[in-house]
């Protein structure tokens, strides 16, 4: 049986916190910015966690079942 990969694009995208939870960034904040306010330009930056449910999927393409 052949080895199971992780995603490639998922690895360089989620980490992990201490507790288990998977972290993310907001999308909307590489281009198109002038028309976006500095508030929400701002509120983009920070990190977010993965929804609870789309956590069986990103665990998934990272191989972590």
């Amino acid at each position: 049986m052949p080895k199971v990969k992780t995603n490639s694009g998922a690895k360089k995208r989620f980490r992990f916190t201490g507790t288990g939870k998977i972290k993310r960034h907001h999308a909307y904040h590489n281009h198109i910015l002038t028309k976006k306010t500095k508030k929400q330009k701002r509120n983009l930056l920070h990190q977010t966690m993965v929804d609870h449910s789309d956590v069986r999927q990103v665990r998934d393409l990272l191989c972590l079942r």
